[in-house]
C-alpha cells in the first residue's frame, strides 16, 4: 500500500463457485420482450468499492428480447447458447466457452431458444473528459517509448 492510500473497504480477494451464488429474480423490462416469457435471474458475486464494476452470474430461459447496455459488459457463456443481433443487424451465436464484449450505451437483441447462463463483468465507463485525458496519456506514453498507443476502448 502506498503512503496516504486508504485501505480497501472489504476483503482483497473474493472467491466462490458459480453454482453456490444465490440467484435472485432479475426481470427483463416488459417493453423489451419481443417473444415468449423469458425468466432471468442474477447472482451477484462482487462489486468494486467505487461501484464502477461488478461481476455476476446471470441466467435466462427461452425468449427473444431487446437489451440495453448502459455499461460496458464482457460475458462468458458457461451453459446453453444465445443468438445475439447487434445494432448493425449482425447475428452471432454464443455458446459455452465463448466470450463477448458489449459496448455501453448500445442495444442488442437476444434470442434464447432454451436456456443460457453467463458470467458477466460490467464496468461503468469513465466520464468523457476523463476518457480524453486517458487517451492523451496513452498517446504520450507510446510516443516516449517509440511504440503505438494501446487500444483500450477509450
Amino acid at each position: 500500500m502506498k503512503i496516504n492510500e486508504a485501505p480497501a473497504a472489504g476483503p482483497s480477494v473474493i472467491s466462490g463457485t458459480a453454482n453456490n451464488l444465490e440467484m435472485k429474480p432479475s426481470p427483463i423490462e416488459p417493453s423489451w420482450i419481443l417473444e415468449g416469457n423469458p425468466n432471468a435471474r442474477i447472482g451477484e458475486h462482487s462489486q468494486s468499492d467505487d461501484d464502477a464494476a461488478m461481476t455476476a452470474i446471470w441466467d435466462c430461459t427461452a425468449g427473444r428480447f431487446n437489451w440495453y447496455y448502459g455499461w460496458d459488459e464482457t460475458v462468458m457463456i458457461i451453459e446453453g447458447e444465445v443468438h445475439v443481433t447487434d445494432e448493425d443487424g449482425v447475428t452471432r451465436t454464443l455458446r459455452a466457452g465463448d466470450i463477448a464484449y458489449f459496448r455501453g450505451k448500445t442495444w442488442a437483441t437476444w434470442q434464447i431458444d432454451n436456456y443460457v447462463r453467463k458470467i458477466a463483468f460490467v464496468r461503468r465507463p469513465f466520464p468523457g473528459p476523463l476518457q480524453l485525458a486517458i487517451k492523451l496519456r496513452n498517446k504520450l506514453k507510446a510516443m516516449r517509448s517509440g511504440g503505438t498507443p494501446l487500444r483500450s476502448g477509450l
